[in-house]
């Protein structure tokens, strides 16, 4: 890879670094730790075909169905219910409503990690159902009755009146 190219990459990483840390976030249901991993892994898989992946259309687009399918592909190789203890919890941003983040991370949390997958593209990245389908592997079919299921579950979780969650 030329020295133009490395620049190109490191000025598409600083641009897209800060968003893909958020969604994986979500993903992760809050562990910073291992989204900061995911991020990492993402952004190493892109510079390795950073000469194709400089040519698509959305390369943004590409880089968070990357951070899915690595989200996914962790899930799978590490799928026991161990979770680290994290005694030192991150501070909280300036103006925002602890209680109500760790309530939203926690329901996130509840979810099988593909339902958590589709809520987070569909609802946090704005994606239509053909993108998140295209993201997952999965049918359009398959995103619609995962995204059903989500929203009830978290409905369940967090109570019928969404509104006190939600702000002015």
């Amino acid at each position: 890879m030329g020295q133009a190219a490395r620049e190109d990459f490191a000025a598409f990483a600083v641009a897209r670094t800060g968003h893909l840390y958020r969604s994986a976030c979500l993903l992760t249901a809050g562990d910073t730790h291992l989204a900061e991993d995911l991020v990492q892994e993402t952004l190493g898989r892109i510079y390795l075909r950073w000469s194709r992946v400089s040519r698509v259309e959305n390369p943004a687009g590409y880089a968070q169905t990357v951070l899915t399918r690595t989200f996914l592909a962790h899930r799978r190789r590490f799928s026991s219910s161990e979770r680290a203890s994290d005694s030192f919890p991150d501070l909280a941003a300036a103006g925002s409503d602890p209680s109500l983040r760790l309530t939203l991370l926690d329901a996130l949390a509840r979810l099988p990690a593909k339902d958590r997958a589709v809520v987070v593209l569909r609802y946090w990245e704005d994606r239509s159902i053909h993108e998140t389908a295209d993201a997952l592997h999965v049918s359009s079919a398959a995103v619609r009755t995962r995204c059903v299921r989500a929203l009830a579950r978290l409905r369940d979780l967090l109570g019928e009146d969404l509104a006190e969650y939600a702000r002015p």
